[in-house]
């Protein structure tokens, strides 16, 4: 059990200290789709983190599949330039010569029969040249349209089969479906080939350290549990912004939008964190039953033109520069109705959070990169304080940074030094950067380090995505049959209607 449980157990009868790091067995990682962006920029240089925190064995193997021409000097030769420009641990020619002999190659399409072969050779090879003992996980660094193919390919070929004790995982990227029917219909493809304790679907929001530090907060302090429900909760308020736009994403995005990439998956699972009851303990089956029981409690709004808002950003300045409008985006249909600004007011039917509205935004080209969780905390509900001593006090609220600035802020009122009373906002903050001389690993080392270890703590199970959807699918569709979205400026923190959605209720939104 978790020493972030406070059960008190005795540490002398624990088989395993989770104080010392935890390091993978005899394994591999193959990643399909190896020379795009994610690869690049994220996965490859996370290997080698890991690698160069000693937490991989001498023998880990990596195997890329692509389409290029490349023989495996090619391949290491990307892998060292992306480690270079990417890395988060400094470079050191020991390490990567050791990884180097575990890099392996297989050139070939997703429908490429011939290739799986050459990647199950190759694989067969890697058990005898690096010891890897057929442990392999399979990284689908995908678009979602070729999930079927590459799983069904993983199957005809046995690449899939977990023989003589070795195990066989299936690591797939978001989005999972682009609503509920087609996430069911993704699930059964998966689940003919990989048992559920095979497959790890990717949120990399999960594997921030602010994320996890949710459970850390609200399970292992006496402090802010007891104020954790609609007796103390006035509101609470989840947003991810972003300060780009979609760069050279035009052929994915438009036509999923904000709601579906980002609220169906990162939103609602950090409402279910910081909505879930304390787990019988953390590992993975009791921590996926308490966020479903939230998940499966939300209620949608009932009048959803009032209490949801989509929009796209228009032209304006961002940083300074002038920044185009998303319909004017290279690749983008100019009457594309596609959300770049997704709001929306949920609340959850259970006796802790009856009536405690939670509401949710996320845009591109916002006024700044933030992500982050407001509880809000009802005012006082008597003050023996003059109106005009008061007059300046907010709410009290405790603010988890989930980036960039990774930490927790709780505001509440003090006295200004002086001879008169009055009573002004103040906030005591924690960073990460200032507490902790180590610094965070990035979410995807945690996150593949799990993955091989076999860890699914921090993988939403098949019953959160398909729940997930059935929240979401309502609120397209009925987006879908009213009108076009809301138009912001670029830079501006979304559409007015956004606002006058909360002053309705006599709240507003923060502005980070």
């Amino acid at each position: 059990m978790s020493p972030l449980s406070g059960s008190g157990a005795n540490p002398l009868r624990d088989t395993a200290d989770r104080r010392l790091p935890r390091i993978a067995g005899p394994s591999g990682l193959v990643i399909f789709g190896v020379t795009g962006d994610l690869s690049r920029k994220k996965l490859m240089p996370a290997v080698y983190d890991l690698a160069n925190r000693g937490l991989l064995p001498p023998g880990f193997s990596l195997v890329g599949f692509a389409r290029r021409e490349w023989a495996n000097e090619d391949f290491a030769q990307v892998v060292h330039d992306a480690v270079k420009e990417h890395a988060r641990t400094p470079f050191r020619e020991e390490v990567w010569q050791q990884l180097i002999q575990g890099m392996r190659f297989v050139q070939g399409t997703f429908d490429d029969d011939d290739a799986f072969e050459r990647l199950r050779s190759t694989i067969e090879e890697l058990d005898k040249a690096q010891g890897t003992g057929g442990n392999f996980a399979f990284y689908l660094s995908v678009p979602p349209g070729a999930f079927p193919v590459v799983i069904q390919q993983l199957k005809k070929h046995g690449l899939a089969d977990q023989k003589g004790g070795s195990w066989r995982r299936a690591v797939i990227e978001k989005p999972f479906g682009h609503d509920l029917r087609s996430a069911e219909e993704l699930n059964a493809i998966v689940h003919e080939v990989f048992a559920p304790d095979q497959v790890f679907r990717i949120d990399h929001y999960l594997g921030k350290e602010t994320v996890q530090n949710i459970l850390a907060l609200r399970f292992a302090n006496t402090m802010f549990e007891p104020i954790w429900n609609r007796s103390f909760v006035d509101h609470v308020q989840i947003t991810m912004a972003e300060d780009i736009g979609i760069g050279g994403r035009a052929g994915y995005y438009d036509g999923i939008g904000a709601a579906r990439d980002v609220i169906q998956n990162h939103l609602l699972q950090l409402l279910a964190l910081t909505a879930m009851e304390e787990p019988a303990s953390f590992d993975a089956d009791a921590l996926a039953a308490e966020k479903t029981k939230v998940l499966g409690a939300v209620r949608l709004p009932k009048d959803l033109g009032r209490d949801t808002v989509r929009g796209q950003y228009a032209a304006g300045w961002q940083g300074g520069e002038k920044a185009v409008g998303y319909l004017q985006e290279e690749g983008i249909d100019p009457k594309s109705k596609t959300d770049t600004y997704a709001a929306i007011k949920l609340e959850i039917d259970n006796r802790r959070w009856a009536g405690v509205p939670f509401y949710l935004r996320t845009g591109k080209r916002l006024g700044r990169r933030v992500t982050e969780i407001a509880v809000v905390f009802q005012r006082a509900p008597h003050s023996p304080f003059d109106h005009t001593a008061t007059e300046e006090l907010g709410k009290n609220a405790i603010v988890i940074r989930v980036q960039p600035d990774e930490g927790v802020t709780v505001r509440f009122g003090s006295k200004v030094p002086g001879t008169s009373m009055e009573i002004r906002d103040v906030s005591m903050d924690f960073a990460y950067g200032e507490s902790f001389t180590e610094s965070s690993p990035e979410a995807y080392e945690r996150l593949i380090l799990d993955v091989l270890l076999g860890d699914s703590n921090l993988f939403p199970r098949t019953e959160e995505v398909e729940l997930s959807w059935k929240i979401l699918d309502p609120i397209e569709v009925y987006w879908d049959q009213n009108g076009k979205p809301a138009q912001y400026p670029a830079g501006t923190w979304g559409p007015v209607e956004a606002d006058e959605m909360l002053e309705r209720d006599g709240r507003s939104w923060r502005r980070p």
